[in-house]
């Protein structure tokens, strides 16, 4: 699918540049591509992928700095440098698995996401031009 499109907007761009058609033309182009963009359909899904960005796409990144505040915390804590050492290693451990964690969640968000449109995608049907 994500071949698809970009093999279309390629198409459609290269077709645009490289046109001898004039700019009467081009203006006939750009309201098209102007009205699909504005159309419902279309909206709706930007709206989507908007929403997914505010809710998700923090998750990993705060992840990763909670760990790497633990990981600090542990290397200079008290004790000797092997058992500051490792504690940090132990640490370090345990936030690998919860970077893991984060990251699949991450991942399973974003295919949901795809799947959700697909789904809307195929369930509104194919209309012509």
């Amino acid at each position: 699918m994500k071949g698809k499109v970009g093999l279309v907007i390629g198409l459609a761009a290269g077709y645009v540049l490289g046109s001898r058609a004039g700019r009467e033309r081009y203006e006939q182009i750009k309201a098209q591509a102007l009205k699909v963009w504005n159309a419902d359909p279309v909206q709706d899904q930007v709206d989507k992928v908007k929403d997914f960005a505010k809710s998700s796409a923090m998750a990993l990144p705060s992840t990763l700095w909670d760990s790497a505040v633990k990981v600090t915390k542990a290397a200079t804590s008290k004790g000797t440098p092997g058992q500051r050492l490792d504690a940090a290693i132990k640490v370090g451990g345990d936030s690998a698995d919860d970077i893991g964690a984060a990251a699949q969640t991450s991942a399973s968000a974003v295919q949901n996401a795809v799947d959700d449109v697909i789904d809307d995608s195929s369930s509104a049907g194919r209309g012509g031009a």
